[in-house]
């Protein structure tokens, strides 16, 4: 699995949900997470969560952490369960410097404040998961937390998306390795 911290801001806007975003704009090819930094605004036409779509409702922040992620395969459920980890190795490493945080299924909550944003959709070819941390909240339409206003520093932000992307990628080498050292029973 490939990491990459790419350092110009991009604007997350729902079109990085797509087969080979990561090969096509940053020569990452293959199996992938890659963060990078910048506001968020997607509007209901790109958004992929049908709940959120039927609600009118509008994905928005001025500062995120985003990680995008790519496996090829297609199985959704998969995707989501990978979602979930992803999420939890966030919330994880987020408790391990203190902070308390309570989790929702893809969502992470400071107090009553929403820290993050997260889905998993299939393309034709792969799986992609989008996960992004709140780094500041003015504007944002629901009660949220962000972590520059919890204290964070700037010059935090790199190391905990480093932290993120190589706990994901050893977990997944981890449950490939797990399944290539048993044997099968009858």
């Amino acid at each position: 699995m490939r990491t990459l911290y790419f350092r110009q801001p991009l604007t997350y806007d729902g079109s990085q949900l797509s087969s080979l975003w990561a090969f096509r704009h940053l020569g990452v090819q293959g199996d992938s997470i890659v963060a990078f930094r910048g506001p968020c605004r997607v509007e209901r036409e790109a958004l992929v969560d049908l709940a959120d779509y039927l609600a009118a409702s509008i994905i928005y922040s001025p500062d995120m952490l985003h990680f995008l992620v790519e496996h090829f395969e297609t199985d959704l459920e998969k995707g989501v369960l990978r979602q979930r980890l992803l999420v939890v190795i966030t919330k994880e490493l987020l408790e391990a410097r203190g902070m308390r945080l309570r989790r929702r299924g893809d969502d992470l909550f400071v107090d009553n404040g929403k820290l993050s944003v997260s889905v998993a959709t299939a393309t034709p070819v792969s799986l992609m998961i989008h996960l992004g941390l709140n780094l500041r909240t003015e504007g944002v339409p629901v009660q949220a937390a962000g972590l520059l206003e919890l204290g964070w520093k700037e010059s935090e932000v790199e190391a905990l998306a480093g932290s993120i992307m190589e706990a994901y990628a050893g977990e997944t080498k981890g449950v490939y390795l797990a399944r290539c050292k048993v044997r099968g029973v009858p």
